[in-house]
Order: structure tokens, then C-alpha cells, then sequence
């Protein structure tokens, strides 16, 4: 153990309290606090010890009983004890994110049995609910009483994790420090894990400063996300001598649905086929063959890369889900199986212009003197879409082309990450690049995704508030403990979702690209659900090989 671990971050920020409801929050700020339990990399749906040591429930899951570490201790060597723990709970319950006490709000009571019991009682069975209330972060009373939780915080804040700030300059870096006094170092959990020293994040306006600077030594690690980057920018002499490692490690996670987001409040954008016409504009398989070297796969899925993927046409058992809202999803749903709009990677994309036309006129728009227009209004179609990243614009411009090819006006805007995040919170937006998190089974977290109630979540990109989705969210939340019939409303849902054509799917690649400067070693076998970054070690003896000037 030892040294410092060098990584950078996009944009700014302007405080270190990631629970606050405004400013943007210091990168890696999880790192200062602890949870009850904890999650693992290798296991899905995995809990193990950290702040709780053991934990007991009954067979229908209608309470939970956390026994708390006694040698568990704050930052400062305060212990942490039963009241922390329902102090914490309070606190995100009345003055947390909004989505909080939505998700919550099933728990009917916490009572602290002891100064190491706490119990948790819910309204109705949920092993789901219990998973999640072991994942609640820890906050020590003692610090948090008499300070305003939702405001931001520019003081480095009390916390129970292994790190904590030690070095910082707001909006440009920040730098974590582990913990000698640290009381989990020698968990189970912890083993193998926290093996640097420092933990340094330096902030640069965009990824193209920041890449260049990575090239220069300036920080350590850097995972390409760009196909034309990875092909074309991983050169020179560092790279030549062995200095710089470039690597690909092929994996299964669970991917992401990466996306083109659109925000279906927005009138022009409440249409299914208008959403549906404007994704045949979106010409991929061009794409990956001109601009991502043929790196990528298109997503087609919310559970892309599980078994949870809706493939072929619905089961039997799934159509019996859906038979109760039959009139309320699209037609496609029963008769045809989900597929983004393909092409011959030509850029000849007629076929799939006369499919648009056809859509567009079915929802009341038409082309008048090159022009696409509202036959009611007379509007023409013009909207614009919202970036944070100059890299995404390439990818966008050939997007905003061929719509310019149906009359339709997409105007391109890049802002700042803070910008940004305000506007998707505001849902200040027509269409964003953006996405939706990776869901390895259907889990009651959708329900801050797309359920109805949670509809000022932002997590609900879209603004989906949908009686039919609500439907299956409910369904899934029902039968978390039912694997087989979890499997059904799974991919029930996710043909729902992605026939409604909320998002126009982007693209994924099944591998990390990861390039490093050779100063690190790994374990032979990496974490099944992630790269394991946290389970590298400073390697003196590699250090050494470097030039002097980049050790």
C-alpha cells in the first residue's frame, strides 16, 4: 500500500456535499463516507458488513435489525451508534433529494433498540426495500446538528469513510487521504482494496485538455469512451517505450442505455411516431463504420447484456402481464420484436426517410418548402440538443444532417457541465445526449426511473408519466422475490419502454479501453461487475523504469 493514485475530472465544482440540493459536488466524494453495508463486484444483489455488522429480519421481510460494529468510529473517533444512523435516515427523509422520501416512504419506523441496534419497520414486505436501507449512507449527529443539509458545503465535511480531503483548491482539484486511524482498513470487505495513500482528481474544461494532459504525465489513468480517440490518439513516444499502457479487457456488465434523451414534456415530443420518425435520422451502422472504426454495438435494451433483454416476440407469460393494458402500449409490443432503425452503412438512407415522412404524416407534420411543419399550426419543426461534451458534436453533426434532409432544424449546444445538470434538474431541454443507468435485473429502483409518482426525479429523464409503465414498475417492485416471474416483467417492461421510443438508443461496447502510466500492479482476477480500479497498487519497482521527470 501506498503512493498516489493521479485522475482527472470534467467541468468544476463548487462545494464537497454531494447530498445538497444545488452546486455541483466534488468528484469522488463517496469516498468520505461508509454505509451500513456494503456492495460487492463479484455478486449481484450482495450485501456484505462495514458499519452494520450483522443484520436479522423475518422470513416475509417486514422489519430489519441492524447490529452495529462497536469499533465503528467517525472520522474524528467518535463512535457511530444507533442514533447516527436514525439521525442520518431523518435527515435525507425531510431535507434530502426529493426521490428519497419517495423511495422511503415504505419505511413506517426506525427505533434505536440499543446504542448498537437499530430497527427498521416497514408498511409492507420488501426485501428490496431492506437491501436498500443497508446501503443508506452514514452521517455523524454531532457535526451535521446546526448546519443546513441542503445547502452546499465548502468546508471540508465529517465523514465515516476511509478518506478524507487533505488538499484542495475549489473548481481546479481536490486531494483525498487515506486514513492510517481508519477502523474498517482490516474488514473483510476492505481486503485487497484502499491501496493508495492519495487519492488526487485535477478538473480540466473538456476531455481534449484533458487527454493531452494525461499524455503528459500530468495524472495517471484515463478510459477512452471515443472510438476515433482510441484508434487514432494513443501514439508517440510514451506509448512506443512501454511508458503508457494501452489496454482493451473484454467483460459482460450490464450495459447502459446510452442515448439520445428526449424530454416528452415538451409538446412536439408527445407524439410516439414523432419520436419514432426522428430516429430513422440516426444513421449508425454509418456511423460506427466513418467515425467509431467499427468499435460498437447498438443498445436495443434497458437490461442490455442480462437475460432480462426482451429478445424475439413476448412469452406467453409475458403477454399475460400485458394483456391488462393492452389498449395503453403500442402495437408493436405483442407482434414484433424491438430493433433500432438499421441501414447498409452506405449513408443512403432513403428506405428509411420514406418510413419518417410516413410517421411524420400519420402524427401531422409535412414538408412545405423544404420545411417539415405542423399541418394545424403551421410550426415548423426546430428544436435543439443539449450537450456537455465538444467530443459528442462530431457524433451529433451527422444526426443533425440527414434531419436537416427531412426539413427538420436540430441547433447543437454545448455547455458547461453545471449549466448542464441545472437544465437537466429544471428538465430545461428538447433532446440531450445522455442516458440511463445499467440495470443488471429489474430492481425497485425503477420506480425512481419511470414510475408516474416520481415524475420529478432526475433520474426520470424523459419526463415519463405513463399509467402503463406504472403498471409494470409496480409489478416488478411486487415480485422481487419471485426470480421467474422477475424475468417476465422484466422484459415486459422493456419492450414497453423501448417502443415508446422515449430515447433514440445510442451505441455500447462490450470491453473497458483503458490506457495508464506503468507505475501500477493488479490482481490476476479482476471484479465480475467492474474494472476493480480500487484493487491496483502503487508499484515502486515499475515507478522506477519511468523517466524521472514522470514518476
Amino acid at each position: 500500500q501506498g503512493g498516489t493514485l493521479r485522475l482527472h475530472s470534467i467541468g468544476t465544482y463548487d462545494n464537497f456535499h454531494r447530498y445538497a440540493l444545488r452546486g455541483v459536488a466534488a468528484t469522488g466524494s463517496t469516498r468520505l463516507y461508509d454505509t451500513l453495508m456494503a456492495p460487492s463486484e463479484d455478486e449481484i444483489d450482495v450485501l456484505y458488513p462495514l458499519i452494520a455488522e450483522k443484520v436479522e429480519y423475518p422470513d416475509d421481510y417486514r422489519w430489519v435489525i441492524f447490529h452495529l460494529n462497536p469499533e465503528a468510529r467517525f472520522q474524528d473517533g467518535q463512535p457511530i451508534e444507533a442514533e447516527d444512523v436514525i439521525f442520518s435516515f431523518n435527515t435525507f427523509m425531510e431535507k434530502g433529494v426529493p426521490q428519497f422520501r419517495r423511495y422511503f416512504s415504505g419505511v413506517e419506523t426506525v427505533e434505536a433498540l440499543d446504542r448498537h441496534r437499530v430497527k427498521y419497520s416497514l408498511s409492507s414486505p420488501s426485501k428490496e426495500l431492506i437491501m436498500a436501507i443497508a446501503g443508506n449512507t452514514v452521517l455523524p449527529q454531532h457535526y451535521w446538528e446546526g448546519r443546513d443539509f441542503s445547502e452546499p458545503l465548502t468546508e471540508v465535511p465529517m465523514g465515516s469513510g476511509p478518506y478524507t480531503i487533505s488538499d484542495f483548491r475549489i473548481g481546479r482539484y481536490l486531494v483525498y487521504q487515506r486514513l492510517e486511524d481508519y477502523w474498517a482498513r482490516d474488514l473483510a470487505v476492505n481486503r485487497g482494496r484502499l491501496n493508495f495513500d492519495f487519492v488526487r482528481y485535477d478538473y480540466y474544461r473538456d476531455e481534449n485538455v484533458a487527454f493531452e494532459a494525461f499524455k503528459a504525465g500530468e495524472y495517471d489513468y484515463y478510459q477512452e469512451n471515443i472510438a476515433k480517440n482510441w484508434a487514432t490518439l494513443y501514439t508517440g513516444e510514451n506509448f512506443n517505450k512501454g511508458y503508457i499502457v494501452k489496454e482493451e479487457i473484454p467483460h459482460d456488465i450490464p450495459q447502459p442505455m446510452q442515448a439520445f434523451v428526449f424530454n416528452i414534456q415538451r409538446p412536439m415530443f408527445q407524439d410516439r411516431r414523432v419520436r419514432r420518425a426522428i430516429s430513422y435520422a440516426l444513421d449508425f451502422e454509418w456511423m460506427n463504420k466513418n467515425l467509431f472504426y467499427d468499435q460498437y454495438r447498438r443498445t436495443r435494451s434497458y437490461f442490455q447484456n442480462t437475460k432480462y433483454e426482451a429478445q424475439g416476440l413476448p412469452s406467453a407469460e409475458e403477454r399475460r402481464i400485458l394483456q391488462p393494458i393492452r389498449s395503453r402500449v403500442p402495437p408493436e409490443v405483442f407482434d414484433q420484436e424491438f430493433q433500432p432503425p438499421r441501414t447498409d452503412g452506405s449513408g443512403n438512407i432513403r428506405p428509411q426517410m420514406r418510413e419518417a415522412l410516413s410517421l411524420f404524416r400519420e402524427a401531422g407534420w409535412e414538408i412545405k418548402n423544404r420545411r417539415m411543419v405542423n399541418t394545424r399550426t403551421g410550426e415548423p419543426m426546430e428544436f435543439e440538443l443539449l450537450l456537455y461534451s465538444t467530443s459528442m458534436e462530431r457524433v451529433a453533426v451527422p444526426f443533425q444532417q440527414n434531419l436537416e434532409r427531412l426539413g427538420i432544424t436540430m441547433n447543437i449546444r454545448v455547455v458547461d457541465t453545471t449549466q448542464f445538470t441545472n437544465r437537466l434538474r429544471e428538465r430545461d431541454f428538447d433532446l440531450i445526449s445522455g442516458g440511463y443507468s445499467a440495470n443488471p435485473y429489474p430492481s425497485s429502483d425503477l420506480q425512481i426511473i419511470w414510475h408516474g409518482d416520481f415524475i420529478d426525479s432526475t433520474y426520470n429523464t424523459a419526463g415519463v408519466q405513463d399509467p402503463a409503465v406504472d403498471y409494470l414498475v409496480e409489478g416488478i417492485v411486487e415480485h422481487q422475490e419471485d426470480e421467474e416471474a422477475l424475468l417476465h416483467w422484466g422484459r415486459a417492461l422493456d419492450r414497453v419502454l423501448t417502443w415508446n421510443h422515449y430515447v433514440i438508443p445510442q451505441w455500447h461496447i462490450a470491453k473497458f479501453r483503458i490506457a495508464y502510466w506503468d507505475k501500477f500492479s493488479r490482481p490476476e482476477t479482476r471484479p465480475k461487475y467492474s474494472l476493480g480500479l480500487d484493487t491496483w497498487w502503487f508499484d515502486r519497482s515499475k515507478q522506477g523504469r519511468l523517466p524521472g521527470n514522470l514518476r
